[in-house]
């Protein structure tokens, strides 16, 4: 079941080997006919160097097809110093205000700097991210049926509410996290953080204030609230917990930078221990991350091929279902790393899709500058990035078949028994391990080589991933 993943990842290498070594036969090529011109070395262009501390402060606005139009304002400042380090910084902060006219909030601050401590890199986030119409779509992919009539309102025969899917989701999140060289491009890395989850039914008075008569949004049971009725969910994993980890693990890193990469490698591999508390005491878990990208410079700067190929397991103890959604990383880029499904895993797959305790993932695209300007002391570009994202579940949720239908019969006695299956599908149709696939195309527009304004539109291969739907995606920097 997991040769489908095992036969992708061979494939990222030997696509990756082969680009790599035609680079070096066209790049050796290149230094021998230079060796024999006898023309004076260029100076370094000071002009392209960024020097002092920078920043910007613009409109959050943003769309994500899974959380709607985002409004606020952000900023950015970094201190490129003395230019000895450009297009790297010795000190970035972050800071951004948000909502969506899903219900979506973000309210962050992050720093980031590789000098703060000498040798160090270290990275602080601190973060609140309330949402109020949160996915949820069950557990284990294909195992459980998405029936988009259900949840739009295009579909009149069917619909139910445009709130059937969601749930109620608040997320605060504290982290640390420094790695240090241990030589050769090899790095330790530690991490330590909590993260707390308020977790409930949709507050559907709080969505219809204000709405007009024909937008209301009818107050019946969506799929979480029936995961809760059905015994799927257990007491103290439904509304959520707060839990305090630690991380650690080693990292290899031979990339040219962190923005913008043009070459290199860049893996991980790490374990985090999730605590627990109270009656959240059964969900202590370590999990287990893998992750490997690679950068192949396919012609100068202006074509970069690039993939990407990660796992996330539960290797001890058992995962709420809202920690398994949770991607773990060794330095948080992105505002929420969620798994699997949507604009940070699978593009084109609705948020979340995927739930399950382990999964892998992986992304294949180029990179494609096709035009350089300056405006002032700035130094711009614009890329297109066709891609290709796949994922699949390795570990699954158990579901009892025998003990969900006696559950509906003590709690949920209104819902017909018979029409289990139209919500989840048991035994060899699961198509539990079936991989899930999508692809599309993205718009860069990027500002000193940090700076990344980032469009992604995608598709995913299969219908029961969104209806066949396309989504777009406007987010900052490149997805990895």
């Amino acid at each position: 079941m997991n040769r489908h993943l095992l036969l992708l990842i061979c494939l990222l290498f030997l696509c990756g080997n082969s680009l790599q070594a035609q680079v070096e036969i066209t790049k050796a090529k290149t230094e021998k006919t230079e060796k024999t011109k006898k023309a004076k070395k260029p100076k370094k262009d000071k002009s392209a160097v960024r020097t002092g501390w920078t920043f910007g402060v613009l409109p959050s606005v943003a769309y994500d097809a899974d959380k709607g139009f985002q409004y606020g304002l952000l900023a950015n400042v970094y201190d490129f110093g003395d230019g000895s380090v450009y297009p790297e910084y010795f000190h970035s902060l972050y800071f951004e205000a948000a909502y969506t006219t899903k219900r979506s909030g973000l309210f962050r601050f992050a720093y980031d700097s590789k000098y703060l401590i000498p040798g160090h890199r270290l990275k602080i986030d601190v973060s609140y991210l309330p949402d109020a119409l949160c996915d949820f779509y069950g557990y284990n992919g294909y195992q459980t049926v998405y029936n988009a009539g259900w949840a739009k309102k295009k579909y009149e025969e069917t619909y139910i509410s445009r709130a059937f899917y969601k749930s109620r989701r608040d997320l605060f999140r504290v982290a640390a996290d420094i790695d240090g060289s241990i030589g050769q491009n090899w790095y330790w890395n530690a991490g330590i953080g909590l993260l707390g989850y308020q977790i409930g039914r949709v507050n559907i008075a709080m969505i219809n204030r204000n709405k007009k008569p024909e937008n209301i949004l009818p107050d019946v049971d969506g799929l979480y609230e029936k995961y809760v009725k059905w015994g799927i969910l257990a007491p103290n994993e439904a509304n959520g917990g707060w839990h305090p980890y630690l991380r650690g693990g080693i990292s290899y890193d031979s990339r040219d930078r962190q923005q913008n990469t043009q070459k290199g490698m860049n893996a991980e591999v790490f374990l985090t221990y999730n605590a627990a508390f109270g009656e959240d005491k059964d969900f202590n878990n370590l999990m287990l991350n893998a992750s490997f990208r690679h950068f192949v410079p396919v012609y100068k700067d202006y074509i970069t091929f690039a993939y990407r190929a990660a796992a996330q397991l539960t290797v001890a103890g058992n995962s709420p279902f809202y920690l398994s959604n949770y991607y773990n990383n060794l330095f948080i880029q992105r505002v929420l790393y969620e798994g699997l499904g949507g604009g940070n895993t699978l593009r084109g797959v609705l948020r979340n899709r995927i739930t399950a305790p382990g999964y892998a993932f992986a992304n294949v695209e180029f990179r494609f500058k096709v035009c350089k300007f300056d405006i002032g002391k700035e130094h711009f570009f614009i890329g297109l990035n066709p891609f290709v994202d796949a994922g699949m579940v390795l570990q699954r949720y158990r579901l009892d078949e025998i003990a969900i239908r006696q559950n509906i019969a003590a709690n949920d006695p209104d819902f017909d028994v018979s029409q289990l299956e139209d919500y989840i599908v048991f035994g060899d149709k699961a198509n539990v391990y079936r991989p899930h696939f999508s692809g599309g195309l993205g718009l860069k527009l990027m500002m000193n080589d940090n700076f990344v304004l980032s469009v992604d539109w995608a598709v995913p291969f299969d219908k029961r991933d969104n209806d066949g739907m396309a989504n777009i995606y406007v987010k900052m920097g490149y997805m990895f």
